[in-house]
């Protein structure tokens, strides 16, 4: 499996369309969590019923701390969790003996992190043994990608000899990578460097066979990138010096963002900051093969909290709180100007939700990308921003809500009495479950792009709720109940994407 090439004209299209967005994860299936077997192929079959254009994902990185998928081991590399066993099974890596009998959980709508960290590895060990390191394919992988992949095998076989402690504790040698360290241990960990090399080789077999099916029945994914990294990543470790971080590796400031209506403390997510200017007098090097990596995986491509692009809130590393935190200019054109230089044909759509200030519009609007719009924030007295539908601009994409809100039959039912009421007489109506009239809203407006989540046309509840915000555990649970997308939610769904024009 050779890279492939980068892809062009993925620019979103100036015309109208819509999407749903699932991520992985929440497939149905027999494996625990959702993979990109059959039930995959079976929801891009859906969407294309559905008269869908887009499917919108969240970051498919191998998940850390919490199971977030903002919180992943790297920028590049895959969650191994994502794979699916019954295509190693119909490939011959495993035998079904192999996979029956083992537990990944006792909920078929929620994801138990606990019994695939216990199971999953067995099989993928297993099947990892089978392959021939001398396999071309396997090979041509791993040239392709070793820009990436040599550090990230490395970082994630040393990890597991110290107890998956992080690098930042791990013998002094290893963690400031010492030449003669790393190639001791490279030697001594050959077998674990090259299952989580054939590891990501199997993952992305497998992704690019669903990507080209969901190509054939016209059917774009839109990917989803944090805009930082953790700090217990491969990212760091490998490149410190792109990260602002003190002679022993540890961040001296970390991300986060200010005091809100939301959160009166802030939030602080602690992962470390740009050095920018170094990445600036690299040419954004590290930045570009990122973004050109993720334009290869994806045929569009989210950046998660944009604005941290023209400036970005610091917060002093071990505080509790963001209260003492203060803003700080990012790189602004200069960065966008250089993506869009070295990779033309990147589709880009900018989340440029949060704290916004007439810089960050400006920058948003300098760039092209197409920024976002969310309905239940339009509704939400303490929402500074202005998010009515009767101010959107075309190059827009509308969601009802995303992964970070909860589904809007729990908003309505949780929300102030007053937004409430101002939802209903905003949009005129008279049935008792707004969530129908967000969704008419959404795909009426005048944005290009309407991206629904699966949850609001499923009309589920708070249980369905993806993430919680500054919750540290109980998120990324959510797994859609098997049969619930059908003929006639699809039939239902196309007929009101065909009635504001968005097929």
């Amino acid at each position: 499996m050779t890279r492939p090439a980068q892809q062009g004209g993925a620019a979103l299209p100036g015309r109208r369309a819509s999407g749903i967005l699932l991520p992985v994860s929440s497939l149905p299936g027999p494996w625990g969590i959702g993979t990109l077997g059959k039930e995959a192929r079976q929801f891009v079959d859906f969407l294309a019923a559905a008269g869908q254009r887009y499917w919108q994902i969240l970051p498919i990185g191998p998940t850390g701390y919490g199971d977030s998928p903002y919180q992943s081991f790297s920028a590049f590399a895959a969650n191994p969790y994502l794979i699916d066993p019954a295509s190693l099974i119909e490939g011959g890596l495993l035998d079904a003996e192999e996979a029956a009998g083992l537990s990944w959980g006792d909920d078929p709508c929620r994801v138990d992190y606990g019994a695939l960290w216990a199971g999953r590895g067995q099989l993928l060990q297993k099947a990892a043994g089978r392959l021939s390191g001398t396999d071309p394919a396997f090979c041509a992988f791993c040239t392709a990608e070793r820009d990436w992949l040599d550090d990230y095998a490395l970082f994630m076989a040393l990890k597991e000899e110290n107890g998956h402690e992080s690098w930042l504790c791990w013998p002094r040698p290893l963690r400031l990578r010492e030449p003669a360290a790393l190639a001791e241990a490279g030697a001594r960990l050959a077998g674990r460097v090259f299952y989580w090399k054939a590891v990501q080789y199997l993952f992305f077999g497998q992704w690019q066979a669903l990507k080209a099916y969901a190509a054939q029945k016209g059917v774009q994914i839109i990917g989803d990138i944090p805009i930082y990294v953790s700090a217990d990543s491969s990212d760091v470790w490998a490149s410190p010096e792109l990260f602002q971080l003190d002679g022993e590796g540890r961040p001296t400031e970390v991300a986060g963002c200010p005091p809100d209506a939301f959160a009166a403390d802030g939030q602080v997510w602690g992962n470390p900051l740009y050095n920018w200017e170094a990445h600036a007098a690299g040419g954004y090097a590290w930045w570009l093969r990122r973004l050109g990596h993720a334009g290869r995986v994806y045929d569009l491509v989210r950046i998660d909290h944009f604005r941290g692009l023209e400036s970005y809130f610091v917060i002093p590393a071990g505080q509790a709180s963001a209260a003492g935190g203060h803003w700080r200019k990012g790189p602004g054109m200069d960065f966008i100007e250089a993506v869009k230089a070295a990779l033309p044909g990147l589709g880009i759509i900018a989340e440029d939700l949060g704290y916004l200030t007439e810089e960050v519009r400006a920058l948003r609007q300098a760039s092209g990308f197409a920024g976002m719009k969310v309905l239940q924030f339009a509704f939400d007295r303490r929402e500074p921003g202005d998010y009515l539908p009767h101010n959107y601009r075309r190059n827009s994409v509308v969601y009802t809500g995303t992964h970070d809100n909860i589904p809007t039959a729990a908003w309505q039912a949780q929300a102030d009495p007053e937004d409430v009421a101002a939802a209903r007489a905003y949009m005129a109506a008279a049935e008792q479950d707004l969530t129908p009239a967000f969704i008419r809203t959404a795909l009426s407006s005048v944005c290009d792009t309407a991206i629904i989540p699966m949850q609001d046309w499923l009309g589920l509840g708070a249980g369905a709720r993806m993430n919680t915000p500054s919750r540290l555990s109980g998120n990324w649970q959510w797994r859609m109940a098997p049969g619930a997308a059908g003929e006639t939610l699809a039939s239902r769904i196309r007929a009101l994407s065909e009635r504001y024009g968005r097929v």
